[in-house]
């Protein structure tokens, strides 16, 4: 049964407050947050504001997707705000010249869950590498900036290859899901290996978020 980590990225935020308490009344296990600055991605999100805010109607984890360049320069501050999971881009360490492992023990140092994310262009086996770093690895199932694309069908290959490599290491690391993710199709990405699933308008465009949030589960 995967875990279920709905994005708020697709949330009413005139209403954000009582859109995260129906997150927090519902079966979600997490609160999923994109963070985009116009350069990694083509969009722009939200900030450290909106993550505060968050954290301050919500006990449930934070797991914080950062689509921006030089994520580096602030995983002491999203530690600050009380991020529980934080996930780079493996593209933004090779942009700065920086080794991915060095920045998840960092991560990992500052009291939270690292990931490494990977957009779906790259070579799944690029993070093979460093699974034995990483707490979880984010699959992109569509190019990051926007929510509401349809996942790409290579991924359900990707997550099955990735699968494979982690249990002939025996690793523990996670595979997070994130883009197009339904109630359509997530028995087949867990059925592929996916461990944690990302869903932000199948949630926020759902007149029933909390059935859809436990459908989700694929219990």
């Amino acid at each position: 049964m995967p875990l279920v980590s709905p994005s708020i990225h697709a949330a009413d935020f005139l209403h954000l407050e009582d859109e995260v308490l129906v997150l927090e009344r519902s079966s979600a296990d997490m609160i999923h947050l994109d963070v985009m600055d116009g350069t990694m991605v083509p969009n722009i999100s939200f900030g450290f504001p909106i993550i505060d805010a968050v954290r301050r109607v919500s006990s449930k984890p934070l797991d914080t997707h950062l689509m921006i360049v030089n994520p580096d320069r602030y995983f002491e501050r999203f530690a600050s705000s009380g991020v529980d999971m934080l996930s780079f881009h493996l593209e933004a360490a090779a942009r700065a010249g920086a080794d991915c492992a060095v920045w998840l023990r960092k991560i990992k140092a500052l009291g939270m869950e690292a990931g490494l994310a990977i957009n779906p262009d790259i070579p799944i086996s690029t993070v093979f590498p460093y699974v034995g770093d990483a707490d979880f690895i984010l699959v992109m199932s569509v190019f990051a900036g926007y929510s509401g694309q349809q996942l790409i069908p290579d991924t359900f290959g990707r997550v099955r290859e990735l699968k494979r490599h982690l249990l002939e290491k025996g690793s523990s690391c996670k595979i997070e899901i994130d883009g197009g993710v339904t109630p359509d199709n997530c028995r087949r990405l867990a059925e592929s290996g996916a461990d944690i699933l990302v869903s932000a308008s199948s949630v926020f465009g759902s007149d029933t978020p909390e059935a859809v949030i436990e459908t989700l589960h694929c219990r």
